[in-house]
């Protein structure tokens, strides 16, 4: 006997009013039909490998199932859309390179997905390999993948027909220069994002008779580097609604603290969608496949759902359960205090480090650098493992000591005012100014930055490549680079020079505004 369930899901905002779904099967009779000529799309962007819940108790693949099983049950023709950065972020990725993502993926019957630029971490090649495994349409309309293992996995677009409408959909992503490491995407051609948006929208409505065209994107909201989602929207003419990623954005549109319904070229509002990070919300975009409305909502992935437990995802995630508790169970260090990583302290003390290190790898190093993106996790008060620090900065990067010009060095400080900041070791001072994104000081031991003189520079290699758009990096000399990732070196740290100690850092803001 089939057993049918239904989650009563809380939306945290919507467009109009959504029934409270019944178990009652003449209930969920009368819906379905009533909903017959409407076309639902739950999205998802940059859950990076929570297939778990998180720290906050949110996310995790088997609620997120639970969610997708309870709609799919109550309505008819929905589909299940990801907008990339599907990896990257917990020991899944680092243990099994993606494969439990995928299969995650295909556990949950996505349909439509598109890359983020996290997707590359291990390269072309490994990413080809992992997505030879999916089972969702592969979508990448302004990357031209010739004479890369990639190419004949992706479509330039796809169509489905749904109640007698035509729905066209695109997958649109941002200019891997200077955003994905280098080396990582070779083969992979950028075509520009808004020309490529506006000919596939006008080549799906005015040749294969789209009635609405769906734009899934990986280039953020509102970008320091555009063109983002607003850029997009700003400039189409043929693009009915945009499915977003990248910036972690959770738009809401009860909030009503960031704007969801952009005007287009020709005045009409496209829907802008974006569900945040780490699979804390699944969205909820209902089409009126009548008139072509949308209603759109976010429905929290919460402990709520953990009475539907799922045996199929727990079954794919158990074989990566073992190698990741003796990670996150393995005692390295203590800390003093709690590290968010999205404060100064732990920011500091990983700029701090890169002075050190780079002083052990090449000596009379004057500064430390290292980009916020790179720190993904918090770490706790007290105990803590391998497994944390892993989290904290799990890419394959390498701690790099360059030789670099000042004029140079003050470029980079000009990038990271876009940004509102980086991290720089402490004896480091730097002033921006908000409204012109420039640096207007820069200080390295007390003194003014000599625009003339060279600095030794200890970094990442991602950064000494252009990585988060530090171009100007790129024109200074490696002279050293560890032999070692970059969370080896600060596992060695703590194991060995922070034995017995309890680590602590600086809250001051040393890239700071006037």
């Amino acid at each position: 006997m089939a057993v049918f369930f239904v989650i009563p899901l809380k939306p945290i905002s919507m467009h109009i009013n959504i029934p409270r779904l019944s178990v009652c099967f003449l209930a969920l009779a009368s819906l379905m039909t009533a909903r017959a000529e409407h076309l639902v799309l739950l999205t998802t962007n940059d859950t990076h490998s929570q297939l778990l819940p998180d720290a906050d108790n949110l996310g995790g693949a088997a609620r997120r199932k639970a969610i997708v099983d309870s709609v799919r049950t109550v309505r008819d023709n929905v589909m299940l859309i990801d907008a990339g950065d599907v990896v990257q972020g917990t020991l899944f990725f680092n243990i099994g390179g993606g494969k439990a993502e995928e299969e995650i993926m295909n556990a949950l019957g996505y349909d439509i997905r598109i890359l983020g630029n996290h997707e590359f971490d291990n390269g072309a090649d490994s990413l080809a390999s992992v997505l030879s495994a999916a089972k969702a349409e592969l979508l990448a309309t302004n990357y031209d993948f010739t004479g890369s293992p990639l190419k004949p996995l992706f479509k330039k677009y796809t169509l489905r027909d749904v109640g007698g409408k035509r729905i066209g959909f695109i997958g649109i992503n941002l200019q891997p220069k200077g955003m994905i490491a280098e080396g990582n995407y070779d083969g992979v051609r950028y075509l520009d994002a808004i020309n490529t948006a506006n000919s596939a929208a006008r080549y799906l409505k005015d040749v294969e008779g789209a009635d609405m065209v769906v734009a899934i994107t990986h280039v953020g909201y509102n970008p320091s580097m555009p063109p983002g989602d607003l850029d997009i929207a700003a400039n189409a003419s043929d693009i009915d609604l945009i499915i977003g990623g990248h910036s972690h954005t959770t738009i809401d549109p009860k909030a009503g603290n960031i704007e969801w319904l952009v005007a287009d070229r020709n005045g009409r509002r496209i829907p802008v969608t974006q569900t945040g990070k780490r699979g804390h919300y699944v969205g909820e975009i209902d089409i009126d496949l009548d008139d072509m409305t949308t209603q759109y909502r976010l429905i929290p992935v919460d402990s709520r759902l953990d009475k539907y437990p799922s045996p199929a995802i727990d079954s794919i995630l158990r074989p990566y359960s073992m190698g990741i508790d003796s990670l996150m169970n393995y005692k390295i260090g203590e800390t003093a205090m709690a590290f968010d990583k999205d404060k100064d302290p732990l920011l500091n003390l990983v700029a701090d480090y890169m002075l050190t290190r780079g002083n052990e790898l090449a000596g009379n190093v004057d500064l430390g650098i290292i980009n916020k993106g790179g720190l993904r996790t918090s770490l706790p008060k007290g105990d803590i493992s391998e497994g944390m620090v892993i989290m904290m900065m799990p890419f394959n990067n390498y701690a790099t000591v360059l030789d670099i010009k000042g004029s140079d060095l003050l470029a980079t400080f000009d990038v990271m005012a876009r940004t509102a900041g980086n991290g720089v070791s402490k004896n480091v001072s730097v002033v921006f100014d908000p409204a012109t994104k420039k640096c207007v000081s820069a200080k390295i031991n007390g003194k003014p930055v000599d625009p003339d003189k060279t600095y030794r520079l200890s970094t990442i290699d991602y950064l000494a490549n252009g990585g988060d758009y530090m171009e100007p990096l790129r024109n200074g000399k490696v002279v050293a680079r560890s032999p070692r990732v970059l969370y080896q070196d600060i596992i060695g740290w703590i194991q060995n020079s922070m034995k017995g100690k309890k680590i602590k850092a600086s809250g001051e803001k040393r890239v700071r505004p006037l």
